[in-house]
C-alpha cells in the first residue's frame, strides 16, 4: 500500500463535541481531518473514534501519525 497523502504537516486542533468521527487514514478527504469517502479503491479504510465528553483534540493531519487518529510530532520528520 502506498503512504498516505499528506493533509497538513501539523495537527487539526478543534474543539470537538461528543458523539462517533471516523478520521481520514489517506490524506484525500475535502473535509479534514475527517472521513468523505475519498479513500475509496485506496486501500485506506478511515478510523472510528468515539468522543465522550466535549475536549479539544489535536486530530493528525500528516496521517503518519504512530497514535491514531492523534498528532504524535510525527510530522515534524516530513
Amino acid at each position: 500500500m502506498a503512504d498516505p497523502q499528506i493533509a497538513q504537516k501539523g495537527p487539526y486542533v478543534e474543539e470537538t463535541e461528543p458523539g462517533t468521527y471516523w478520521w481520514c487514514a489517506c490524506g484525500k478527504s475535502g473535509d479534514q481531518p475527517f472521513c468523505d469517502g475519498s479513500h475509496q479503491g485506496t486501500g485506506f479504510v478511515p478510523l472510528e473514534y468515539k468522543v465522550t465528553e466535549k475536549a479539544t483534540l489535536a486530530w493528525c493531519g500528516c496521517k503518519h501519525t504512530k497514535t491514531p487518529p492523534f498528532c504524535d510530532g510525527s510530522h515534524r520528520a516530513l
